[in-house]
């Protein structure tokens, strides 16, 4: 692929809701443009972009992919994101890679959960958007019905800029209403054909309407329309490429992607109205944290963002990144800002799904890919010595869902967090979290979709086997009341023998483990305190209900008594273990459970079912905020042990709409019968 200059690259972020059909679409561009012969299908399970094994397997897409296509001397890097909600974070790397975004619809499906929260996003970052309707041909399409429902939620600045020659089974082609044309297509090629009546009038009433959204957007073309001229070719770009970028107007396009049809328009929407790179009004996702000024340019030194990363186990790992100043060419060696450590770019390339084809250069705003970047990962920025730029690090959305995980093979321990790290490279969205009380090993991530691939990835790439276990919970136990006991270690077995005599008051505190002694007259000598105190530290991870570390209390030495000879550290510290084990059990345990702080965010409309739903998992409701958007944030507390699953309870109950977020909130009483069976299933697990 030859090197393209600034001004003719577009990148387009390519996102829709599960299953709309965006990779047939990209093979579709890929067959249109002559970048293959042959049209891949996701059915067929031999596209460019969805090449990994569990891609493959799961006929979906996991993981954005880049694919670049030549298209009337353009080159258009589409930037295919996946569908699910679980892959959120792939998406929003992929938006903020792009100057544009590509929204698909299915026809079939209408506007679906992933759709309206892409618009949203794209709403709030102002991304500049076209809508594609595709599956245009599907059973029991109608297109003005369609055309109502995107107005309804997205509004009036929705402008057809195709419309579609039939429906459903007799859907043969689309109208150009830019060029008021229609075209059938046959084998995926267009061939021009006359409109009748109500198509002609159709295609010029719309064109009116993007005159209209034209005039608007330069004070020079809106009284040269008031003046009732023609705008030529080279206004009607400029106005709509301003309103798109303004987001004023968000173009709509029809078609087909299995079939080919209404593609090579789609194309031509991105090469004529998306913005270039360098476009002064073009979205730039990448900030410096320095808050300076950007220019998108060739001559500028060198700065550039690794966005997205490739964990291949035989090649390596895989940078792919966008020049956002400058140009990085083959064997340049750049500074790594993020790391602070120098880097050679010893073969740098263009990748197209899982290929990499070499080139010399990358030019700013390309996308180009590399391997051997040292410890470089997503988010580092590079630049020269002298000009060093660090753009600010995406933020991903916090884990929601958590999966325990222990080896299949005893011995697999390390090998298991080494094969997560490099996961975790590839996918910096879900997390990997050590338990320093349980020792469990868990991973975290958006839906149980992610996560379940993290482990099919470690079999598959790496050769680690894992179970999904039961959580631990961090339960902790407490005293409720005040006692004194004696705790006396006293032992003879010939030879020195062993003494320590202690009196204990136990109580409650707010403290997590509270030390005092009021010892007088010496009846225990002070160089025994830190061995009592050792003692009864030791003795409190392990609890007198089910063996649950104890928290809370304070225990205070007031009397005991000791032997000249026979006394020593041992004996106190044992004899203050002694006096635990007996107080605690009648100070009242009981049993604690860790509370979590939870908001949650959902449509007004699911308000009653969820917080029906929270009360059944012992929650509280502590208020609630009705945002902007119209939608609810709950503020809650609950029991962490009814929450494990929560993420996938929420997204079944507002199909995809609600989420959450929740963090440490404090310790609580557990209720008498669930404590009890906690008790008892605990006890048997010890014995």
């Amino acid at each position: 692929m030859k090197i393209y200059e600034t001004d003719k690259i577009r990148n387009v972020a390519l996102v829709g809701h599960s299953g709309s059909g965006k990779t047939n679409l990209v093979e579709s561009m890929l067959f249109q443009s002559g970048s293959t012969s042959n049209m891949g299908n996701v059915s067929a399970k031999n596209t460019v972009s969805d090449f990994s094994d569990e891609e493959i397997k799961r006929q979906t897409s996991i993981g954005a992919s880049v694919i670049p296509i030549e298209w009337r001397n353009h080159k258009i890097n589409i930037v295919d994101a996946p569908g699910y909600l679980d892959y959120v974070g792939e998406v929003y790397s992929a938006l903020r890679s792009c100057e544009s975004a590509i929204i698909v619809i299915d026809a079939t499906a209408g506007i679906q959960v992933g759709t309206e929260l892409l618009w949203k996003y794209c709403e709030e970052i102002d991304l500049p958007r076209v809508i594609f309707v595709n599956k245009i041909d599907g059973e029991n399409v109608n297109f003005r019905s369609l055309m109502e429902e995107i107005e309804e939620k997205f509004g009036k600045k929705i402008v057809p800029f195709s419309t579609p020659i039939g429906e459903g089974e007799d859907f043969k082609g689309v109208t150009d209403v830019i060029y008021q044309k229609g075209y059938h297509y046959k084998n995926s090629v267009p061939e021009e054909i006359s409109l009748n009546h109500d198509q002609f009038k159709a295609t010029e009433r719309i064109y009116e309407e993007i005159t209209e959204v034209v005039a608007e957007s330069d004070e020079e073309l809106m009284n040269k329309y008031f003046d009732g001229e023609t705008f030529t070719r080279e206004e009607l770009v400029k106005g709509v490429t301003l309103s798109l970028i303004s987001g004023d107007a968000v173009p709509l396009l029809v078609g087909s992607g299995e079939k080919a049809i209404g593609i090579d328009i789609l194309l031509n929407m991105i090469t004529n109205f998306m913005p270039a790179p360098n476009h002064e009004m073009a979205h730039i996702g990448f900030r410096p944290e320095d808050g300076s000024e950007i220019k998108v340019n060739k001559n500028e030194p060198t700065s550039a963002v690794i966005f997205k990363t490739i964990a291949d186990p035989f090649v390596g790992k895989i940078s792919i990144f966008k020049v956002i100043s400058g140009s990085i060419k083959k064997g340049d060696e750049l500074f790594n800002i993020t790391k602070g450590e120098d880097t050679k770019f010893s073969s740098i390339g263009i990748a197209r799904g899982k290929k990499i084809e070499p080139v010399d250069e990358i030019v700013a705003g390309d996308i180009g890919a590399a391997t051997k970047l040292g410890s470089a990962q997503t988010g580092d920025s590079f630049g020269t010595k002298e000009y060093k730029r660090t753009y600010k690090k995406l933020k991903y959305p916090k884990a929601n869902l958590f999966f325990a995980i222990e080896p299949a093979k005893k011995g697999d321990e390390e090998k298991i967090l080494t094969s997560l790290y490099k996961l975790q490279e590839e996918d910096p969205s879900f997390e990997i979290k050590r338990d320093e009380e349980t020792s469990q090993l868990t991973i975290g991530g958006l839906g149980s979709v992610q996560l379940q691939v993290i482990i099919e990835k470690l079999k598959n790439l790496y050769g680690v086997d894992v179970n999904i276990v039961p959580f631990i919970v961090p339960y902790r136990e407490t005293i409720t009341k005040k006692v004194e006991v004696q705790g006396k270690h006293k032992k003879q077995s010939g030879g020195a023998g062993q003494y320590g005599d202690v009196w204990i008051r136990f109580e409650p505190s707010t403290e997590e483990f509270e030390f005092a002694e009021e010892i007088f007259g010496g009846s225990v000598p002070k160089n025994y305190f830190p061995a009592i105190e050792k003692g009864l530290d030791e003795a409190r991870h392990h609890g007198p209900l089910a063996g649950f570390p104890l928290v809370n209390f304070k225990a205070t030495l007031y009397d005991g008594s000791y032997h000249d000879v026979d006394s020593n550290e041992m004996s106190f510290k044992l004899a203050s273990q002694l006096a635990y084990r007996n107080g605690t059990l009648e100070a009242g345990p009981v049993l604690l459970e860790p509370i979590m702080k939870v908001e949650i965010t959902i449509p007004e409309s699911y308000l009653g079912d969820i917080m029906g739903d929270i009360n059944k998992r012992r929650g509280r409701i502590l208020g609630m905020d009705q945002q902007p958007d119209g939608s609810e944030v709950l503020f809650v507390e609950a029991p962490l042990s009814e929450l494990f699953e929560y993420s996938i309870d929420l997204r079944a109950m507002t199909q995809g709409r609600g989420n959450f977020s929740m963090e440490f909130g404090r310790y609580e009483q557990v209720p008498k019968e669930i404590a009890d069976k906690i008790i008892e299933e605990k006890n048997k697990e010890n014995n």
